[in-house]
């Protein structure tokens, strides 16, 4: 198969005799008869023919190994003997990533093998963002480190192994240059010990060549030993990073039970759901090297997409200090840090930050809180209630259920849960009272008024998603809607709870929601995307003045007994500080307005198709609803699963979308390119047409 035996070629440092190890591992694949050729995505240093720059390092190769070099092979070359970065640099050039991915593609297409190596080390600039192992971890080729004999090498081997792993790697093997014919103690011990330190196999140890001006005697003498080692296994002795896919299927059937999954269904899915694992940006791929784009931010939580560097060195910097301790009686830097920046970028005078660790239970500690609050305000202990609205959704644990008005979801377990006041949303495309915006004036609050006229004495908080009912449907309340709320909740004295567990960190076009309509709530649910899509974290936060209430003597009763074992976790939060950071250092707010806009144009593409009757947009919120007719509105049959055969046509295309019923969401990570932005909607139309025209 094209491109499974490539690998990747780095060092402990710049002349160690990376071209050395890829020309002597070359040539062993062209003798065991394995189609191969040479990439060396960047040559600094490079020597001069007449006028033209050329790489000394892929001529060298070629002449050890025969094989032919163009310019693919070879993409950029440099004079000055600096990182690609600086050498690019000095004469205003800049190099491309993508372009550089691009031609080992096409090589690999073509190839069993490519053998790709990098300039200096893994930490080598490659632009002014990437480092040479940005690339590696791009490429995904098993990593074969080379690494000399002698004293130090312990130390920077196991350093550049470490390095690689942090960016999920596969360090293959390690080749060791130069080594002496008569070793010292030194040499003579490295081998072993750096089996030992890093648990990588040492595939070869490449003994020291003659070195002439020419270097004809160290092709001669490098073939030489390559005809020594040719059936010595070389290869096989590789630490490969393989999966049986058959096998996974057959565990995850068997011992997972998948969340919101008819499990019968699911077994008998044909071809089975991909096993993913790993992911790179905006794309995830499976256990069989198949990629697809995350067209839903992996269940709403992705934003800068997959692997991201800075979030991954928050993670690992703190892992390596602290990766957990106790909230009760204690508390942790990252958990302070991370409370004082959501106090200040939340709207309003939102100052203390109550953790757990999912949009639930977060949703859980807001609705005690409210209860807890007048009960402890001193006016009144009647409000014990709560207002919802229809098709809502704020979690899972019994009290988020019980304000939730998703009949599929929460009817079950209606005899488990507290009576609340459900109100009209507003769900324009079938609006309950059969009117049109603006024209209706929101007279879909007039229930809400006049529940808080006659309940507003026992009425403790309404609840809300602010703009959107995600698992509704992508339902996007008109302008007006959410302010509305705000001044009704105001007059009658009631709590507003902002649920921005779906909507909030970007996912609107603002950072909250609320701020679309300039709405302060009085307490705030945070969860998804808090941090950028790592770590399960949650946050509520809530105004000084409802804090005061629970502020007291211990004798007087009045704390708020509710906690979780990993609140406030260090891992977590610092991951979520780093996110944050990275919406401001990379502007992404700003941003993502031209990728707003330009969503809105591709999806108006998807509206003439005859099963699509209303698409929904607010930002980076999505959804699609499918009709059986388009004029009346009618529904399919829910047996159906049209949303479910729309989003298998999608995987097979290469993308990751999800169903609500009949409504398709997509909500991919902010940081998705233009290009990619519109291949996923090219995907998710093409996917509705191909249903459509089977069920013609």
């Amino acid at each position: 198969m094209v491109g499974k035996k490539s690998l990747f070629i780095t060092g402990t440092d710049t002349e160690i005799g990376k071209t050395t190890a890829a020309a002597l591992l070359a040539l062993l694949y062209k003798q065991a008869g394995v189609s191969v050729t040479y990439m060396k995505p960047v040559q600094s240093g490079s020597a001069r023919a007449g006028t033209k720059l050329y790489s000394q390092d892929a001529d060298f190769v070629s002449g050890i190994a025969g094989l032919s070099i163009d310019k693919i092979n070879n993409p950029y070359k440099f004079a000055a003997v600096l990182s690609p970065y600086l050498a690019a640099s000095q004469v205003k050039k800049v190099i491309s990533l993508e372009k550089i991915l691009a031609d080992f593609y096409k090589l690999q297409s073509n190839y069993e093998a490519v053998i790709v190596e990098g300039a200096g080390g893994l930490m080598t600039p490659l632009t002014k963002d990437y480092l040479i192992s940005d690339l590696a971890a791009k490429m995904d080729l098993p990593l074969i480190v080379v690494a000399k004999a002698g004293l130090g090498t312990l130390n920077h081997t196991k350093l550049t192994v470490e390095a690689a792993r942090r960016r999920g790697i596969n360090v293959a093997g390690i080749v060791v240059n130069k080594f002496p014919a008569h070793p010292d103690q030194a040499a003579a011990t490295n081998v072993s010990e750096l089996e030992r330190l890093t648990d990588v196999p040492v595939i070869l140890k490449i003994p020291e060549f003659t070195i002439d001006d020419n270097g004809w005697s160290t092709l001669r003498e490098l073939k030489a030993f390559a005809e020594t080692i040719k059936d010595k296994k070389v290869f096989a002795k590789m630490k490969t990073r393989g999966y049986n896919t058959k096998a996974l299927v057959e565990d995850d059937v068997k011992y997972i039970w998948h969340p919101f999954t008819q499990m019968k269904e699911y077994e008998r899915e044909e071809p089975a759901p991909p096993i993913i694992e790993k992911g790179d940006g905006v794309f995830i791929y499976d256990t069989d090297g198949q990629r697809y784009l995350d067209g839903v931010a992996s269940l709403w939580v992705n934003i800068h997409g997959h692997r991201q560097p800075q979030l991954d060195a928050a993670l690992i910097e703190q892992a390596g200090r602290l990766a957990h301790s106790t909230l009760l009686g204690l508390s942790n830097i990252p958990a302070i840090e991370l409370a004082k920046k959501l106090a200040e970028i939340t709207p309003g005078r939102l100052e203390k930050v109550f953790y757990s660790d999912s949009g639930s239970t977060a949703v859980e500690i807001a609705l005690k809180i409210a209860f807890q609050y007048w009960q402890q305000e001193g006016t009144t202990k009647k409000k014990n209630k709560f207002i919802s609205f229809v098709n809502a959704y704020h979690g899972d644990t019994l009290g988020a259920v019980s304000v939730g008005g998703i009949d599929l979801f929460h009817e079950k377990y209606k005899p488990l849960l507290f009576n609340s006041f459900k109100v009209n949303s507003a769900y324009c495309y079938r609006c309950p009272l059969n009117l049109k915006y603006p024209d209706c004036d929101l007279a879909c609050l007039a229930q809400l008024e006049a529940t808080l006229k006659t309940h507003h004495q026992e009425t403790a908080a309404i609840i809300v998603e602010p703009k959107v009912q995600g698992a509704a449907g992508m339902l996007i309340s008109p302008p007006g809607y959410l302010r509305q709320i705000r001044e009704l909740a105001d007059k009658y004295k009631v709590l507003l709870i902002a649920d921005e567990v779906a909507t909030g960190f970007g996912r609107t076009g603002k950072l909250f929601a609320s701020q679309l309509e300039d709405v302060e709530p009085d307490i705030i649910c945070l969860a998804k995307g808090i941090t950028g899509g790592y770590l399960p974290l949650a946050a509520t936060l809530t105004s000084e003045d409802i804090y005061l209430a629970f502020y007291d003597d211990y004798n007087r009763l009045k704390t708020f007994f509710h906690g979780h074992t990993y609140t406030g976790n260090p891992l977590a939060c610092s991951v979520a500080l780093a996110n944050l950071k990275l919406f401001k250092s990379d502007n992404v707010i700003e941003g993502l307005q031209g990728k707003i806009a330009l969503l809105k144009d591709k999806l108006a593409d998807i509206n003439d198709l005859p099963i699509v009757g209303d698409i929904r947009q607010c930002g980076f919120m999505v959804g699609i609803e499918l009709v059986k007719n388009k004029k009346n509105k009618e529904p399919y049959a829910p047996e159906l699963r049209i949303g479910h055969m729309v989003t298998l046509a999608a995987r097979k295309l290469g993308a990751i979308i999800r169903p609500l019923g009949d409504v398709i969401v997509l909500m991919p990570p902010l940081t998705i390119s233009e290009k990619e932005l519109g291949r996923l909607i090219d995907i998710t139309r093409e996917s509705i047409k191909s249903v459509a025209d089977e069920l013609s």
